[in-house]
């Protein structure tokens, strides 16, 4: 039988101490090993308790997330899952946490409680990804790999493919290693539907848009699909690719695209 997978909570919030373990224990594979409220205790906690991944919350008094984070990447390289505020400030945050070595995140909405079975659904998903993940370097870029400044090109060279991409947990950290390695040539156009809550996808577009060669956007309809260009599907929000005359480009719907009724190979719906 294969044991349950350890994870030790980071919060400040007594409530979410108590929550986020209530949550988890609904799952027999998942074992809360601890708690700690900031972290200067969790790294204590981590180096007692051992666990296999961590819940963190970037908002806490004395040794914040980011810098209880720094600290496990460079001292215990554990899955780290983000707990974070879902505001704009704190999708800034959490995306700098992803930048420097997040696995993912899951975003507490303003009312906790109501929303409660969505949350605890996510939160056990991502944590048994992240336990069963291999650690892959996503930080800054060394100066040598840094591409170089982007210019607006004379011409737009149309797309020999379509490249379709759909990612839920673990997507954030795949992208931030697969898309900078794309050449600044790269011939096609990735569309990219990740699960992110909306005015996540747009920050996390201009994340990649710094450490990519290639063009990297948050989708707006009308979008032109030309070679060396990724656009990320906005949050909530559903991708079609429609062809016309003068190229094939992008369209937003609030509905699903009825895979029925268009072809699979030109059209990019959220899973």
């Amino acid at each position: 039988m294969t044991p349950p997978v350890r994870v030790l909570v980071v919060d400040d919030s007594a409530l979410m101490r108590k929550l986020i373990p209530q949550i988890l224990q609904t799952d027999s594979s998942i074992q809360v090993v601890g708690t700690a409220m900031d972290g200067n205790f969790g790294l204590k906690k981590i180096e007692e308790m051992k666990p296999q991944v961590v819940t963190l919350d970037l908002d806490m008094p004395g040794m914040g997330g980011l810098d209880m984070l720094k600290e496990i990447m460079l001292r215990h390289p554990l899955p780290v899952i983000v707990v974070s505020s879902h505001s704009t400030q704190g999708a800034s945050v959490t995306l700098q946490a992803l930048s420097m070595g997040a696995f993912d995140f899951v975003a507490k909405p303003s009312d906790v409680s109501a929303n409660m079975p969505e949350i605890a659904r996510e939160l056990i998903a991502k944590i048994k990804a992240a336990a069963q993940s291999r650690r892959v370097t996503v930080g800054p870029l060394p100066a040598s790999q840094r591409p170089s400044p982007k210019t607006a090109p004379e011409t737009q060279t149309r797309a020999t493919r379509i490249i379709a991409i759909g990612v839920s947990t673990g997507g954030p950290q795949a992208l931030q290693y697969v898309l900078p390695q794309l050449p600044k040539n790269f011939p096609g156009t990735i569309l990219i539907v990740q699960h992110m809550p909306e005015g996540f996808t747009e920050m996390f577009s201009r994340r990649l848009e710094e450490i990519c060669a290639i063009t990297v956007k948050e989708v707006q309809s009308g979008d032109l699909l030309v070679a060396g260009r990724a656009l990320i599907c906005p949050g909530n929000r559903h991708l079609k690719v429609k062809r016309l005359a003068l190229g094939d480009v992008a369209v937003l719907r609030t509905h699903p695209v009825n895979l029925k009724q268009t072809p699979i190979s030109r059209a990019c719906a959220d899973v």
